[in-house]
């Protein structure tokens, strides 16, 4: 297969410019590595393959380059960044902090409901395992998270997270694709869940620090193996 000749889909939306549509379509296929880090992006080929014009596509890279999702490469064009370990370590630093925070939170404000969600939402996660279905794991691990932050009630930090999505779910997807450790996710979204459902407040922030930094060295493993 030829560079960017992905079956890339614009999915139209009536109430955003045609730049934003592309670079939705463009980020949306980087973070899920439809588009490899340190791959090219060609202007003309994701023109021809998106149905648009150059100009919402090199708009489109622009963004992209400021979201630190593309580098420019003198004589060479826009490229995917590669995720390097000073990236990963920054992210992981913020992730830690904020999740820590929401899952000593979730303890003292979760309602019954949302032990139910978390459970139900856990039970989801397993079959997505079983499956394998890479996609679908790495939106229910998300979902699974995003459950914690749901049952703080506080919507600023909802808020912050939500700003951070992109760039959490682009080192999710690094992590899981690994298999080996998948079933390791399953043990420690359980013992989260067994935390939080027993109000254990400082059991739940270990266990949620444990659970990040695992993720974040197996990560810089496997880049370091690359």
């Amino acid at each position: 297969m030829k560079e960017n000749d992905k079956n890339l889909q614009v999915n139209v939306n009536e109430y955003l410019p045609l730049r934003d549509v592309v670079f939705n379509t463009l980020r949306q296929a980087i973070i899920t590595g439809e588009f490899a880090p340190g791959e090219r992006l060609m202007e003309i080929s994701l023109a021809n393959r998106l149905g648009v014009s150059r100009t919402p596509v090199r708009e489109a890279i622009r963004k992209l380059e400021l979201e630190g999702l593309v580098i420019m490469i003198p004589r060479k064009g826009a490229q995917v960044a590669r995720i390097t370990e000073k990236n990963l370590r920054d992210v992981i630093e913020i992730r830690t902090v904020l999740e820590e925070f929401a899952a000593g939170l979730a303890c003292e404000r979760i309602t019954a409901d949302g032990i139910a969600q978390l459970k139900n939402v856990h039970q989801q996660f397993i079959k997505s395992v079983e499956n394998g279905d890479i996609l679908d794991i790495v939106d229910k691990d998300e979902l699974f998270h995003d459950t914690i932050f749901r049952a703080t009630d506080n919507n600023r930090l909802l808020s912050i997270i939500n700003n951070l999505r992109e760039q959490f779910y682009r080192f999710r997807m690094e992590y899981v694709k690994d298999i080996r450790q998948r079933s390791k996710l399953v043990e420690e979204h359980r013992e989260l869940l067994d935390a939080i459902s027993s109000r254990d407040s400082a059991r739940a922030k270990d266990l949620m620090h444990t659970h990040l930094l695992n993720q974040q060295q197996e990560v810089i493993n496997n880049i370091q193996n690359q």
